[in-house]
């Protein structure tokens, strides 16, 4: 009962991650792989150069007059 019920179990998780992806592409998964590496263009840079894959790179944001940023 006990090896059923675990079985069960990764059949409902393998349904679930097919059910919750079947709209994606291919080219839209590789695109969030990157997102991690956008915020740090330098680190957008090598991740570019070790892979060949273009990473959208934003720019940091800006401190605005009057504030600071605080490393954290």
């Amino acid at each position: 009962m006990d090896i059923f019920l675990n079985v069960l179990g990764v059949v409902f998780l393998w349904l679930a991650v097919e059910y919750c992806l079947r709209h994606q592409t291919a080219e839209s998964l590789d695109d969030a792989s990157m997102v991690p590496f956008a915020d740090d263009p330098e680190v957008a840079r090598r991740v570019e150069l070790a892979t060949g894959k273009t990473v959208k790179a934003v720019a940091p944001e800006e401190a605005k007059p009057g504030w600071i940023n605080l490393e954290m």
